[in-house]
């Protein structure tokens, strides 16, 4: 198992047969191990004064040309009854981890597969709330959504094709629906694959970190980006947007670490954001990082 951080300068590696209890991890949307029913989750968003700020510098570099994409995250203070282990036990999400007592994190996006030769990957960007009605048919043809999710699914063939061949775009922009709470979120993906060959195997650990940060949390041009998020952001992502993934040594999956509960002391940090384009509206884009605060029960 490994599972890296968001700017690759700490990351974790243990065999899965002595992996600590405390490290649990789930692959595939299974039935969570208890119903949650009631709990209290409260949460303090940042000011929307403070993320205005963070969000014109955003579209002033993009309209300097330094960006065209970039997924701008806050951290939003929680309050909750719950233990990280009961997050964990009763989210329901296709990838789970918890790790030790320092988060939790229930992902909806897989960041690659590698399986008989192939890589597949499946940026995830554009999400809407199911209760709008029509919300898949105004997710999808929405000019900012489709100029987003192309410029990320382009950043992402480009970076497969690094590391293999014959990348192909194989599903574009496809819905999944994603449980948010009481109510549900539709998030845009597409499924890009490459061949690598044979010998994948022994350069595995070049194949992952070419590939980081990963292009759907980041942005492009993802170098300038990455700078732009640094200096706007104010605050340490930490494994929050990083990847974590098993290796069983013929396969290999893996996910983001998006949907993020992170503790620190006594203090609770729930991790989110979206992509901005230049198209962006402030208070849209506000309101989509404040949806993504929730728990999946």
């Amino acid at each position: 198992m490994f599972v890296i951080d968001y700017k690759m300068q700490n990351y974790f590696i243990a065999p899965l047969t002595s992996l600590d209890e405390d490290v649990k991890y789930s692959f595939g949307l299974k039935s969570p191990n208890r119903n949650m029913k009631n709990y209290d989750f409260r949460c303090k968003y940042i000011s929307k004064k403070r993320y205005a700020k963070a969000f014109k510098k955003v579209q002033w570099n993009m309209k300097n040309g330094n960006s065209y994409l970039l997924n701008l995250t806050f951290a939003t203070q929680i309050s909750t009854n719950l233990t990280l282990d009961e997050v964990y036990c009763c989210a329901t999400a296709k990838f789970k981890l918890k790790f030790f007592d320092k988060f939790v994190c229930f992902s909806p996006e897989r960041f690659i597969k590698i399986k008989n030769n192939q890589i597949r990957t499946y940026p995830m960007k554009g999400t809407i709330s199911a209760r709008v009605p029509k919300a898949k048919k105004v997710i999808l043809n929405n000019p900012k959504e489709l100029a987003e999710h192309t410029m990320v699914v382009d950043l992402l063939r480009n970076d497969l094709s690094k590391i293999a061949k014959n990348v192909k775009v194989e599903k574009f922009r496809y819905i999944d629906k994603v449980k948010n709470g009481k109510n549900s979120l539709f998030q845009v993906s597409s499924k890009i694959t490459a061949e690598l060959g044979k010998n994948w195997h022994d350069r595995l650990g070049k194949i992952v970190t070419n590939l980081l940060p990963a292009g759907s949390i980041t942005g492009t041009p993802k170098l300038s980006t990455c700078k732009i998020i640094e200096k706007v952001e104010g605050y340490e992502r930490g494994f929050f947007t990083g990847v974590f993934g098993v290796y069983d040594g013929k396969n290999l999956d893996s996910a983001v670490m998006i949907r993020f509960l992170e503790k620190d002391g006594e203090d609770l940090r729930y991790k989110s954001g979206g992509g901005i384009t230049i198209d962006s509206k402030l208070k849209e884009e506000y309101k989509e990082m404040c949806e993504k605060v929730y728990l999946p029960f």
